[in-house]
């Protein structure tokens, strides 16, 4: 049985001051469509129509912000990556909000509203699911006391876990399908919740997904390190900070205070000296190494091509040309396995096109499934 708790979170994921939304019916008022970065990460639920609530699940308890519901049956679902929280897509929902009456939905596409946006577990407020049968989420006592360390201290929960959770929360909210939007480890989350979930997902939409290629590199961590070399180098480092954890998120975060983290980020964005330090300081609190090497030990060991050929959904996916953790291969080989499966390069964006570029990535995202077959070119396999 599910129970869901509306609340107000005792602590936030980003330690800044939370800026309001970019209030609907503002376009051409607000930043310009081409500009890098235009919008900081909020914190504010409500000021984007968010509700807070913690959904105790069979596997133990998820933090959701979701919004008003429409009387529709479908619900959006954002799932951010690693190192991340529900406020990774505060840019996303911006723009959004900036595109105002101007900016209508055309009849087919996907649009934002009914949204779901769950702290997967282990990130954010959210804790860590439990894998074993029958298990129960700790107290809320037990949970206050150990939050220093909750995080990162618990086996990570299986991939299909996650995602069954994620579908036990949507139903939860009185949805019965639901089109999903993932960003990198999200995505392949969105991908595993459509295979598993095939009648109730309506469409998957990708944002710089980890997906064939990461499986490779955490495989084959030397033979295939030409493949993603930022991801692979990465892995080691964050394996590196397991070992200590909490002293190596504590490094981390001592590192965004005195400012060297923004280069150490470089890799993941197109122009890191212009994004906002909201971001910065978010990758610096979410960044969780033991968690992030448990998720790609899990990653490491799926099988994507077994489990994503039972997709009955369209899939489109957009990616950054800088993007460290994207291969050219990966566009390729999801459309061996992902029928119809369509992929856009965003030009002038890293890992982020839903930060760096919110614009360009919301029209991508949003584009009804018949012009985007004819408009969008495959990335190069």
């Amino acid at each position: 049985m599910t129970t869901l708790m509306t609340r107000t979170p005792g602590r936030t994921a980003v330690p800044a001051a939370p800026m309001p939304p970019v209030p609907a019916g503002t376009a051409g008022t607000g930043p310009r469509r081409e500009e890098y970065c235009p919008f900081p990460l909020s914190t504010d639920a409500r000021g984007f129509g968010l509700t807070t609530s913690s959904m105790r699940l069979g596997a133990g308890t998820l933090v959701v912000r979701h919004g008003r519901r429409t009387g529709s049956d479908t619900a959006t679902i954002l799932l951010h990556g690693a190192a991340g929280s529900w406020t990774t897509w505060t840019p996303l929902l911006s723009a959004a909000a900036t595109r105002g009456p101007a900016g209508r939905i055309a009849p087919g596409a996907l649009a934002l509203s009914d949204l779901i946006i769950p702290d997967l577990p282990g990130w954010g407020d959210s804790e860590a699911l439990n894998d074993e049968p029958g298990s129960r989420a700790p107290s809320t006592r037990r949970r206050a006391a150990d939050a220093s360390i909750r995080h990162s201290t618990r086996p990570a929960p299986g991939i299909a876990t996650v995602a069954a959770s994620i579908a036990e929360t949507a139903r939860a909210l009185g949805y019965e399908r639901w089109h999903v939007i993932g960003h990198s480890l999200g995505g392949f989350l969105a991908l595993e919740l459509a295979a598993l979930e095939p009648a109730a997902t309506v469409s998957v939409a990708l944002v710089s997904a980890t997906t064939f290629s990461v499986v490779d590199s955490v495989r084959h961590p030397l033979t295939r390190f030409a493949l993603l070399p930022g991801y692979t180098a990465l892995l080691a480092v964050m394996r590196a900070l397991a070992v200590v954890e909490p002293a190596g998120r504590g490094l981390v975060r001592w590192l965004g205070r005195v400012g060297l983290l923004r280069g150490l980020t470089a890799p993941l964005f197109s122009r890191v000296d212009d994004v906002p330090e909201s971001v910065i300081s978010a990758l610096a609190t979410e960044v969780r190494p033991r968690a992030f090497a448990a998720a790609s030990a899990l990653a490491g060991a799926h099988d994507p091509a077994r489990s994503w050929s039972r997709i009955a959904c369209p899939v489109r996916a957009i990616q950054g040309d800088a993007d460290v953790f994207v291969a050219d291969s990966d566009s390729a080989r999801l459309g061996a396995v992902i029928p119809g499966f369509v992929s856009q390069t965003i030009t002038g964006t890293g890992h982020f096109a839903h930060i760096e570029k919110p614009f360009a990535a919301l029209e991508a995202l949003l584009t009804p499934r018949e012009s985007t077959r004819s408009a969008l070119k495959p990335r190069r396999a």
